[in-house]
C-alpha cells in the first residue's frame, strides 16, 4: 500500500503511533491531534522511517468536536482511520465517564461533518470501537454474528461510540468499526504487566479462569490494510486473534517469555486495592473477553501472531529486559 493519503485522528496514542510506522513508508499521513507537533518532534520519534517519509508525514491540530480548519485535509483522502477517544486508563469518576464518552462522540461528529465539507471525500473511513461491547463470557465465544452484548458503562461508551460513527451521513465513504481486543506490543498495556513481573506477582489474577481476548499490533496494523484493500468488505469486525486464551494462561506465557520461573497470583481484592492506588479500573483483567475475528477469517485473513507465546517473543524483541526484570539490565 503506497502512494496513499492517510489521515489518522487521535494518532499520538499506542495503536496510532504504530499505524505510523507501519503506514509511513511510501505515504502522506496527516496526524489530527489536539496538539500540533514539529518536523523534529516527528524525526526524533520515528527514526525507522527514511528522510523523505518523514517529511511526508504531518501532524494537524484539531479539537476533536468542530469542523475547524483541518477540514480541508480529509480531500481526496484514501483512509481516515479514527482512534480519538480520552484514555479508558483511568477511574471511572463521573467527570472521567463524560469525558470518556463525549471525546468519541464528539469526535465522529466533527470527521461526518468534515467529510460532508468534501468534494471528494474520503473513499473509507474506518473508526475504532472495543471487543469489551460483548458481555462477560466464559461459556463460548463471542463473534460478530452471534455475539451478545454486556451491560455497564464501558459498553454503553461502544454502543454510542459505534452508533455517532454509523449514524454519520457519508454515503460515498465505506465504513468499517472495529471492534479491537486488547493490543499487545512493546508499550500500551504491556507495561503494567512487566511492573507486576518485577515484584515476582506475575501469577494469575483473579480467578485466572476469565478469557483475555488479545491482538498483536501488526496484526492490528495489517487487519486496517486488508479492509482498506478489500473493496467489498465494511460493516463491523471484531479484530482480536483467533485463540483467546484465560488469564492463568496469558501470565504463564508472560513469565515464559521474559524468563520468570514463577509469579504470585493477585487475587480480586488485591486487584481492587490496588487499582485505587494507581487509579485505573479492574475490569481489563477481571471481565472475560472471549471474542473471535470470523468476519475477518471468512474474508481471509491471515493473522501472523495467532498464538500468545510467539506473539510475547515477537514482542520482547524490542524490550529491554530491565523492564520485566530487576536482575537484567
Amino acid at each position: 500500500m503506497h502512494n496513499r493519503k492517510i489521515i489518522i485522528a487521535g494518532g499520538t496514542g499506542f495503536i496510532g503511533q504504530e499505524l505510523i510506522k507501519f503506514f509511513g513508508n511510501g505515504n502522506d499521513l496527516v496526524i489530527l491531534g489536539r496538539q500540533a507537533k514539529n518536523q523534529a518532534n516527528n524525526r526524533n520519534h520515528y527514526s525507522d522511517l527514511a528522510a523523505d517519509d518523514l517529511l511526508r508525514t504531518r501532524y494537524v491540530q484539531w479539537d476533536g468536536k468542530t469542523a475547524g480548519a483541518w477540514a480541508a485535509e480529509l480531500e481526496r483522502a484514501d483512509l481516515l482511520v479514527n482512534l480519538a477517544g480520552k484514555s479508558v486508563n483511568c477511574r471511572y469518576t463521573e467527570a472521567n465517564k463524560q469525558e470518556i464518552m463525549d471525546s468519541r462522540v464528539n469526535a465522529n461528529h466533527a470527521l461526518g461533518a468534515a467529510i460532508r465539507l468534501c468534494k471528494k471525500p474520503p473513499a473509507l473511513w474506518i473508526n475504532s470501537s472495543s471487543a469489551t461491547i460483548y458481555r462477560h463470557a466464559t461459556d463460548h465465544a463471542q463473534d460478530e454474528f452471534t455475539g451478545e452484548t454486556g451491560e455497564g458503562f464501558s459498553v454503553d461508551v461502544c454502543k454510542q461510540w459505534e452508533a455517532s460513527f454509523y449514524g454519520e451521513s457519508t454515503p460515498a465513504t465505506r465504513k468499517a468499526a472495529l471492534r479491537i481486543a486488547i493490543t499487545l506490543g512493546e508499550g500500551g498495556v504491556l507495561i503494567p504487566y512487566f511492573n507486576l513481573l518485577k515484584f515476582k506477582m506475575g501469577g494469575a489474577q483473579g480467578s485466572g479462569k476469565q478469557m483475555y481476548s488479545w491482538v498483536h499490533k501488526d496484526d492490528l496494523c495489517h487487519a486496517i490494510g486488508f479492509i482498506h484493500d478489500h473493496n467489498e468488505l465494511d460493516g463491523t469486525f471484531n479484530v482480536a486473534a483467533p485463540n483467546p486464551v484465560p488469564n492463568r494462561d496469558f501470565m504463564t506465557a508472560l513469565r515464559k517469555a521474559t524468563g520468570h520461573v514463577f509469579g504470585l497470583p493477585a487475587y480480586s481484592w488485591m486487584l481492587k486495592a490496588g487499582a485505587w492506588m494507581i487509579g485505573t479500573e479492574t475490569e481489563l483483567v477481571l471481565k472475560s473477553r472471549c471474542v473471535i475475528p470470523s468476519r475477518l477469517l471468512q474474508a481471509g485473513f491471515s493473522f501472523r501472531f495467532p498464538y500468545i507465546g510467539p506473539a510475547f517473543e515477537d514482542i520482547l524483541k524490542a524490550v529491554p529486559a530491565k523492564q520485566y526484570s530487576w536482575f537484567k539490565r
